[in-house]
């Protein structure tokens, strides 16, 4: 079998843990599995990487940050081939230019192009474990690229996808998938499944168990997801095409704080304003998610949407120099506002869920900013500073104990 691990920060925080990890790898090893092992940055490097570059300099050019923050990955899976070295057994650490794992050219959120995969081979074959960088690569111009946080997820499925490992496991310093985040809901349940459908919005929402975009790649290439906790041996939770959850309505409910609502005021109500917003926002890869368009008056009217907080400012700064070809006669954010999420496969065939969400949420005295829905999520916009109790209330209301 080829397995691909991945470990994150808090796994390999210190000499205990690295050491730890490097174990359970060679038992796989000792099995006679080929290993690869894909690694996050130690603890709170990449954090405290980020204080020190905004301390030289707040607007740090993205490629300079790109080529600062590879280094924590660099660290971990060098300390991570002596361990194993020292526990008797073969191990390589390789980054992203002796992979060679092209991306496209976007410093800060990278996407992988294609995996060079005749290094990773030979290495194998060569009888060792193979510990990667997670969260890089290099673009066209032969610069380090990163994927956005938590991108560590995304490399280790983009190799067990350019490999065609028969597993891929994403340890994390939970058990496993639950309903809600265990950490503020207390009574949050373990999943032993969940769809990649529900997995792909929950990541998207908030969930912070995975990437967004490594959840993406393992549906488009089928490959076999399983979050695991790197304290325990406890079963974890299988991501896959079609799971057996049993008859739950909600699989999980997910709050997103990293988040920021933009107004623009007194557009003209002419076609293809909207068109002209979004598409100067997509230009500069700024990602929207909640948009609500309101009739104003005498010919005029609004839009709202959120964006991540982080591109906040960027949003701002494009809109406001792009005011006249806009129409826009105001342009307002509010950066103190959360979204909560219910996901569940189970919510197509009932009606009434969104209710049963806005009366619980009414139950505990939450306003409700914004409103959006697909076939399996319904998302709210709130104050930020209800987002822990709105998730805890929305949570009792539909996944009982």
């Amino acid at each position: 079998m080829l397995i691909v691990k991945k470990f994150g920060g808090s796994s390999v925080a210190n000499k205990e843990r690295i050491f730890n990890v490097a174990r359970r790898c060679i038992e796989d090893y000792k099995k006679g599995n080929d290993v690869i092992v894909v690694l996050s940055a130690m603890g709170d490097t990449t954090d405290e990487l980020i204080e020190k570059a905004h301390d030289i300099n707040p607007n740090a050019p993205k490629r300079e940050m790109d080529m600062l923050l590879t280094t924590g990955e660099q660290i971990s899976v060098a300390l991570m081939a002596m361990a194993m070295n020292a526990l008797g057994v073969p191990a390589v650490s390789l980054n992203a230019f002796q992979v060679s794992m092209h991306t496209t050219a976007t410093y800060t959120n990278a996407k992988f192009k294609r995996i060079d995969s005749e290094r990773i081979k030979t290495e194998l074959e060569n009888k060792k474990i193979v510990i990667v960088t997670g969260f890089q690569g290099i673009n066209k111009f032969d610069d380090y690229t990163t994927l956005g946080r938590g991108g560590s997820d995304t490399t280790a499925v983009a190799l067990a996808a350019a490999l065609h490992a028969d597993v891929c496991e994403i340890f994390t310093d939970v058990e496993g998938v639950y309903t809600a985040d265990p950490r503020i809901v207390p009574n949050a349940k373990k999943l032993s499944e969940i769809t990649y459908d529900e997995m792909l919005e929950l990541a998207t929402l908030g969930a912070k168990v995975l990437h967004n975009r490594s959840v993406e790649m393992a549906k488009k290439y089928d490959v076999q997801l399983v979050v695991r906790s790197s304290l325990t041996e406890a079963e974890g939770t299988v991501v896959k095409e079609v799971a057996k959850v049993e008859s739950m309505l909600v699989s999980g409910v997910a709050a997103d704080k990293n988040t920021a609502r933009i107004a623009v005021m007194g557009l003209k109500d002419e076609p293809g304003i909207a068109f002209k917003i979004f598409n100067l926002l997509a230009k500069s890869n700024i990602n929207v998610d909640i948009i609500l368009q309101s009739i104003g008056r005498d010919g005029t009217k609004d839009i709202s949407f959120t964006v991540a907080e982080d591109n906040l400012k960027d949003a701002i700064g494009i809109l406001n120099d792009n005011k006249e070809k806009i129409t826009a006669q105001k342009i307002e954010s509010d950066d103190t506002v959360a979204k909560v999420s219910i996901v569940g496969a189970g919510m197509m065939t009932h009606s009434g869920v969104a209710a049963k969400m806005f009366e619980a949420l009414y139950n505990v005295g939450v306003n409700i900013k914004m409103i959006s829905t697909s076939e399996i999520r319904t998302t709210v916009l709130i104050a930020r500073e209800d987002a822990d109790k709105a998730m805890k209330a929305v949570h009792d209301a539909f996944i009982q104990d």
